[in-house]
């Protein structure tokens, strides 16, 4: 784009900012920002968080892709958000595209636009910003002429509902995988060979997948058939990618020029899990543990803190407490920083690795704040179902330490509508929320303040639970109303999410392709920002859904039968389908697996990455 161009959009930018919400959403410049020549570089990528700049500027996966490109001499990677609506009517009435921060360069110019889809209701928001970019919505309609349009994030272990819009998909951990898209695409251009060609080379990646070149068949049932490469290259399955070893963390974080939802650096200490939650998406996905040593950990709170003037860190995994060498991180950090007022968050914390020496450390450094536990299911029996066993005097005895080690505030997550939930499990999560309150009125009087964070159930893809419906909403609203009339009375703080938009995320999670035609037609309903309350418009995808002639409950309330090829099958996340089978049996017998650190039940992780294994014992691996 030439610099008339772009100037072009600063002067009408300068205009048009003055009336909206937050203007700081929108100008870049922030402490730590990269701004690379245009000309001295050869490829030019757009990191796109197709959500509000409040919530993407601090997600850790866009901010180690940044750091990463732009440390590539030949590359550069500017960064992209959802506009809120003022804005974005102002950019349609103006007829100004949408831009990178760094440049003010409309996405349409870069070679690459790179989306983070970290959870389903932004694929909407997907749509808008192609939209408002000048870009073909549809992958087929896209020419040599456009940006080659590429997707990652823990929602893309079930592409398919994307996969109209997306020419490629990087499945798994993308340090090493957003290079490599890179090179082939720069080997690719420099060869002027058809866009075909380019995407026939990203299928060749391990890891990537590209839809356009697969094809699903149904049967006349509307289930799957079948799923088959139209090219040699492209592998069945597909399977994600991993890193043998955490790289050395990422702590040059921008720091943002209005309050985002989380202002500090984070840090993440270990990736993966093994404790084996049934309902649980992420701890599946990104199995195999692979542990960030205590030195490095140190010397990345250090780097951060110095490169961004924060004095709060978190340290981040799927439960951080977990971490083999905790104890004497947390340890390590107080007495590097104990003069500095450093604050440390662990927003993982699990009650069974939970231990008065971690509370004894953890109260040096997160004075005056809140804790979070996570039961999730509030009897034994549903404890066991979902393989999270607890006893309740563990739990119990778990928040009598919180108080007594001096927090006021606790906050607990639970689910409901679980495989085998009654209505006694439901109100059995109030009855231990009151005994948990009782705790706390006994030890710290009437100060204590207990929250209640309830979410709906939804069977993810690659879980155990995968083959379940979800629960019906007047049933699930049945249980909200009972649980908002207790914690009333209980003077117990409660959110939860409304079951309407676990209709949505139960479609768009559990979806085959078909999908696609449904949320284009939803977007030009007028569904964006889905993820919001305020903005979400149940009615504009049950109209979509009519208008494509497809049964919204065929994906939800269907249970699928353990001989159905489901829509994600085709991709592999190393954790076998026998495996997450035999575990649903178990579940239903009301049987439990201890954490897989203790005893190996070969999921299938080490035969699909157990030639990565380091022989070094230093690096630790959760699988034995």
């Amino acid at each position: 784009m030439s610099d008339q161009g772009k100037s072009t959009i600063d002067s009408k930018l300068e205009k048009i900012l003055f009336s909206v919400e937050k203007p700081g959403r929108y100008v870049g410049g922030e402490h730590n920002q990269v701004r690379k020549s245009w000309e001295s570089v050869e490829t030019r990528v757009a990191l796109v968080f197709p959500d509000i700049y409040d919530l993407g500027q601090p997600n850790l996966g866009l901010a180690i892709l940044y750091d990463i490109l732009n440390q590539q001499p030949d590359i550069l990677a500017e960064r992209a958000y959802s506009p809120w609506m003022d804005m974005e009517a102002l950019l349609r009435e103006n007829q100004l595209p949408l831009f990178s921060l760094e440049s003010k360069t409309p996405l349409n110019k870069f070679d690459i636009l790179g989306f983070t889809l970290p959870y389903e209701q932004i694929y909407t928001n997907v749509l808008n910003i192609l939209n408002l970019s000048g870009i073909p919505l549809l992958a087929e309609e896209r020419t040599a002429e456009h940006p080659l349009i590429i997707a990652g994030g823990q929602a893309c272990y079930n592409p398919e509902p994307m996969a109209d819009f997306l020419d490629a998909f990087a499945i798994g951990e993308g340090e090493e995988m957003i290079l490599e898209i890179a090179r082939a695409f720069q080997k690719w251009k420099r060869s002027q060979a058809p866009r075909t060609d380019l995407l026939k080379i990203l299928a060749e990646i391990p890891g990537v997948y590209v839809p356009s070149l697969y094809e699903v068949t149904y049967s006349s049932e509307g289930t799957i058939s079948g799923v088959f490469s139209r090219i040699p290259g492209a592998p069945l399955p597909v399977q994600k990618r991993i890193l043998s070893v955490l790289p050395p963390a990422t702590t040059r974080f921008l720091v943002p020029n209005v309050e985002t939802v989380h202002d500090r650096i984070s840090v993440e200490i270990m990736r993966g899990c093994t404790r084996g939650c049934r309902f649980c998406h992420a701890g599946m996905v990104n199995r195999p543990v692979r542990e960030r040593n205590s030195d490095e950990i140190l010397t990345a709170v250090q780097e951060g803190l110095d490169a961004t003037g924060y004095e709060q860190v978190g340290l981040l995994s799927l439960s951080s407490s977990d971490h083999t060498r905790i104890l004497g991180i947390i340890q390590g950090v107080y007495d590097q920083f104990k003069d500095k007022r450093v604050q440390v968050n662990l927003p993982s914390l699990r009650i069974a690795s939970f231990s008065v020496d971690l509370m004894d450390e953890l109260k040096e450094l997160r004075p005056g704040g809140g804790f979070t536990l996570a039961p999730e299911a509030a009897t034994e029996r549903m404890r066991a179902i979902i393989n999270k066993p607890l006893d309740e005097e563990v739990i119990l005895e778990t928040a009598r330490t919180i108080f007594e080690h001096g927090w006021l505030s606790l906050k607990l997550y639970f689910m409901i509508g679980l495989p085998q939930e009654t209505m006694e499990d439901v109100q059995a999560i109030l009855d231990l929320a009151r005994k948990i309150k009782n705790i706390g009125k006994v030890v710290k009087g009437n100060r204590v303040r207990i929250h209640l964070g309830i979410a709906t159930f939804i069977p993810k893809p690659h879980t155990p639970f995968q083959w379940y419906s979800i629960e019906d909403s007047r049933s699930l609203q049945s249980k909200i109303d009972l649980l908002k009339d207790g914690t009333r009375k209980s003077d117990i703080k409660m959110t939860y999410n409304p079951p309407d938009s676990t209709l949505l995320e139960s479609w768009l999670s559990r979806g085959d392709r078909r999908l696609g035609a449904v949320i284009l037609q939803a977007w030009k309903n007028g569904a964006k920002m889905d993820a919001w309350t305020e903005r979400f418009d149940v009615n504009a995808w049950l109209e979509a859904f009519a208008a494509c002639g497809i049964d919204p409950d065929f994906y939800t309330k269907r249970q699928r039968g353990l001989d159905e090829i489901l829509p994600w099958d085709h991709i592999s996340i190393g954790v076998s389908k026998r495996f997450l089978m035999t575990d649903l049996r178990l579940s239903q017998a009301g049987k439990t697996r201890e954490d897989c650190r203790k005893n190996c039940f070969n999921c299938g992780i080490l035969d699909a990455f157990g030639s990565l294994k380091p022989s070094d014992e230093e690096i630790y691996w959760g699988c034995p």
